[in-house]
């Protein structure tokens, strides 16, 4: 997970990250992204009208652990399909 390059939605009005929440818990998984073009199909499709309002951003694996751990996030929600959206949340320890 910390070897390799993962993009990352922000919103450019207050720098918050796109996050998700699992029904069955209140902790913030940051929402990652294997490749750039996902990130920006998810936006598209579901960003409304407000896709002005975000950017997509890359992180290499060391830069992610920090924002986890600034921003207290519980583990990160790995977008497998970006159009349904399919997501593998990931918690860390």
């Amino acid at each position: 997970m910390f070897a390799q390059v993962h993009y990352l939605i922000r919103s450019k009005l207050d720098g918050k990250y796109l996050v998700a929440r699992p029904k069955t818990t209140e902790v913030e998984y940051l929402l990652t992204f294997q490749e750039q073009y996902q990130a920006l199909t998810y936006l598209n499709t579901h960003g409304g009208g407000v896709t002005d309002s975000f950017g997509v951003e890359s992180l290499s694996g060391d830069q992610l652990k920090g924002v986890l751990q600034r921003w207290q996030y519980g583990g990160i929600g790995l977008v497998k399909d970006p159009l349904l959206p399919q997501i593998q949340f990931l918690s860390i320890i």
